[in-house]
């Protein structure tokens, strides 16, 4: 097997591939080679810098890291909306060729079966097979959806660059085995689906959710309760005082320690203190 190496990983996969019959599957494999290949000559990637793998209904393209991924970004985002719009004007129904798409970074190593290995690509194989991407290409009229991963966004999307709008991108949380993988969707999050907020929540709040209401600031925690001083003394009455239409005479203590002289009223009775 092969030291593992740096690659930009990139996946297409045809949506409903099985659906169809072999004329059909093998027409669609076609057009997914041409527009593989075109989407990558655009962006300037020639056969020496890539490693491809065929999985029927899909491609998967080993990228070597030297190449630029901005520009197969901007390739994708244009290119390929482009050619399927071109292909599908011309094709019948049945052979409507609609693509799923994901573009992520990692360690690859190629053993002594050209088998692939790496924990980068299981992810990238486990985001372009998500229900939230699937979704996403089934609610909208374009006829392909393109998700790209955390890293990939924090190294390239998120600089805006031209033809790259970061804005566009919304983040997403794939469930997976190995646990959350957090991505992010390529146009509108399809409906039912839960994005994730990765913007700072700011010092002293608490991070929620995007569909979350605002969070409440978390008071500081550890410190010395604020001094509020002793408590200040009660009053100190002298001769008779009514309280709900009783009389009580004579001096009396209330409970805080305060001194009551007099007489008071309780309840309608009279008393005298000691």
């Amino acid at each position: 097997m092969t030291d593992p190496a740096s690659r930009t990983i990139l996946l297409l996969d045809i949506e409903r591939y099985s659906d169809r019959d072999d004329v059909e599957q093998a027409y669609l494999r076609r057009m997914l080679y041409d527009v593989t290949d075109r989407a990558l000559e655009a962006a300037g990637i020639d056969e020496t810098l890539r490693l491809r793998a065929d999985r029927g209904d899909s491609v998967m393209e080993l990228i070597d890291a030297s190449a630029s991924v901005t520009a197969l970004l901007r390739s994708l985002l244009t290119q390929v909306p482009a050619q399927l719009r071109t292909i599908n004007r011309m094709a019948s129904s049945s052979a409507q060729i609609r693509l799923r798409g994901v573009v992520a970074t990692g360690w690859v190593a190629v053993d002594e079966l050209d088998g692939w290995v790496g924990s980068d690509l299981n992810h990238a194989c486990r985001l372009l097979d998500a229900q939230v991407l699937r979704d996403a290409l089934q609610e909208r009229p374009d006829d392909f959806a393109l998700c790209v991963s955390d890293v990939l966004y924090a190294g390239i999307v998120r600089h805006d660059h031209t033809g790259i709008p970061k804005a566009e991108f919304h983040p997403v949380t794939v469930n997976s085995k190995n646990g959350p993988l957090k991505a992010w969707l390529h146009g509108p999050v399809p409906g039912g689906a839960a994005g994730e907020d990765h913007g700072d929540t700011g010092a002293g709040e608490a991070s929620g959710g995007s569909g979350d209401l605002p969070t409440p600031r978390v008071p500081a925690q550890g410190g010395p309760a604020p001094d509020r001083g002793a408590p200040a003394p009660g009053p100190v009455f002298d001769g008779p005082v009514t309280i709900g239409g009783g009389t009580v005479s004579g001096d009396q203590n209330n409970v805080t320690g305060n001194r009551i002289g007099g007489d008071f009223t309780i309840g309608g009775r009279r008393g005298e203190g000691s």
